[in-house]
C-alpha cells in the first residue's frame, strides 16, 4: 500500500512540474504543440521509471525511515548531478532547462531512492544511531542448522514452540547429504536421511517458521561438513544450532555463536520416563559383558541390561532411567520380551 501511494504521488508531482512549466514565461511564446509535448513527457517519465522499478520485485523496509532517507539521498544526488552536468550542458543562465532540470532530477532521484529503500528490508536495517547491514538473510541473526540437528528432530519442536524468532538456514550441502542418505542402500542411513527430510518438510509446512536453503561462498568440498557449516554461519553473521559437541567447540574457537540443543534439553523434561516401553534393535555389545546397545531413529543410544544374547535382534525394552549430557541423551533399559 505504501509503495502504491508513493507511485501515485510520484505521478502527481511530475504532472505538477508540467503545470509549473506551462505557467513559465518561456512557454508563453512557444508553439502550441510544446505544452502538450511537455505534459506527455512528464506523464511518461514517472510511468517509465515505475515500470523499470517494477521489474525489481521483492523489497521492503520501514516506511517512515525509507521515505526520510530516500528524500534526503535523492536531493543530495540531484544536487551532485547538477554540479556535474552544469559544465557539460550548453545552458545559458536564462535557459529554461537550467531552471527545471534540477527539479526533474530531484523528483526522479527522490522516487528511485525512496522506492529502493522501501523494497530492501532484507538487505538494510536502519537502526538508530547506526545502519546495520544484514547479509543474505532477512531479520535477526539467522540460525544455521547442521545435519545431525535436523535428523535429531527436536529443532522442529523448539521452533514450533516459538523459542526462535529469527529464521533457519539449511546449508545446501547439508540438504544434498540428506537426499543422498535417503537413497542409500544402508537401511539405518536411509532411515536417518528420510527422517531428516521429514523434519525439514515439517519446518517448511509451518507458516510461523522461515527457512532458507543457502549455498556458502568461497568454500571447497575438501573442507569438512562441520567447517563449512561454521563458515556459512560466519558469512551470514548468524549462529550455529547443533547437537554435536565437537561442532559447538569448533564454532567457539572461531568465535561463532552456538546453541547446543542438548544443553537446552538439560532443563526440559526427559523424553522417556522409567516404565516406558520402547522397541529397539541391538547392534553391538555395551561396556559391560551383559549389555546390548541399540539406537533409536533420532540417534539416541539405548543401553539394555542382560541383552547380550539379543544383539542383532529387535527387542521390546522397559526404560529404567535416562541421562542427558551435552554429548547427547542416554537411555538405560531392561528387556521385556524377546522377538526377532
Amino acid at each position: 500500500m505504501a509503495l502504491l501511494i508513493l507511485r501515485a504521488l510520484f505521478v502527481m508531482v511530475s504532472v505538477g512540474i508540467a503545470v509549473l512549466i506551462f505557467n513559465s514565461s518561456a512557454m508563453q511564446s512557444a508553439d502550441v504543440w510544446v505544452p502538450w509535448a511537455v505534459l506527455a513527457a512528464m506523464v511518461a517519465l514517472p510511468l517509465t521509471v515505475i515500470g523499470i522499478d517494477g521489474l525489481f520485485r521483492r523489497k521492503d523496509l520501514t516506511t517512515i525511515t525509507a521515505v526520510y532517507f530516500g528524500l534526503l539521498i535523492g536531493v543530495f544526488l540531484a544536487y551532485v548531478a547538477m554540479l556535474a552536468l552544469t559544465p557539460i550542458l550548453p545552458m545559458r543562465p536564462s535557459d529554461p532547462l537550467r531552471t527545471w532540470l534540477p527539479l526533474i532530477l530531484g523528483c526522479v532521484l527522490c522516487y528511485a531512492c525512496t522506492s529502493l529503500l522501501l523494497q530492501t528490508r532484507d538487505d538494510f536495517r536502519f537502526l538508530i544511531p547506526f545502519v546495520e547491514f544484514a547479509r543474505d538473510v532477512r531479520g535477526l541473526r539467522p540460525n544455521v542448522i547442521d545435519i545431525m540437528t535436523i535428523v535429531d528432530g527436536r529443532i522442529a519442536d523448539l521452533a514450533e514452540a516459538g523459542i526462535f524468532e529469527s529464521r533457519f538456514v539449511v546449508p545446501s550441502f547439508v540438504l544434498d547429504e540428506l537426499q543422498i542418505a535417503a537413497s542409500s542402500s544402508d537401511k539405518q542411513r536411509r532411515t536417518r536421511g528420510r527422517r531428516g527430510l521429514d523434519v525439514l518438510a515439517r519446518l517448511r509446512a509451518n507458516e510461523a517458521i522461515d527457512i532458507d536453503v543457502i549455498a556458502p561462498r568461497d568454500t571447497t568440498e575438501d573442507m569438512s561438513m562441520e567447517t563449512r557449516v561454521v563458515d556459512l554461519a560466519r558469512q551470514l553473521g548468524g549462529r550455529v544450532v547443533t547437537i554435536d559437541g565437537g561442532l559447538a567447540k569448533l564454532a567457539g574457537v572461531q568465535t561463532v555463536p552456538t546453541i547446543n540443543i542438548n544443553d537446552v534439553s538439560l532443563a526440559l523434561k526427559p523424553t522417556f520416563v522409567p516404565g516406558d516401553s520402547v522397541n529397539v534393535r541391538l547392534v553391538k555389545q555395551g561396556e559391560e559383558p551383559d549389555q546390548g546397545v541399540g539406537y533409536l531413529e533420532d540417534g539416541t543410544m539405548v543401553v539394555v541390561e542382560n541383552a547380550r544374547e539379543q544383539i542383532g535382534r529387535s527387542v521390546q525394552v522397559s526404560v529404567t532411567s535416562t541421562l542427558q549430557t551435552s554429548a547427547g541423551r542416554l537411555v538405560f533399559a531392561r528387556p521385556l520380551s524377546h522377538s526377532a
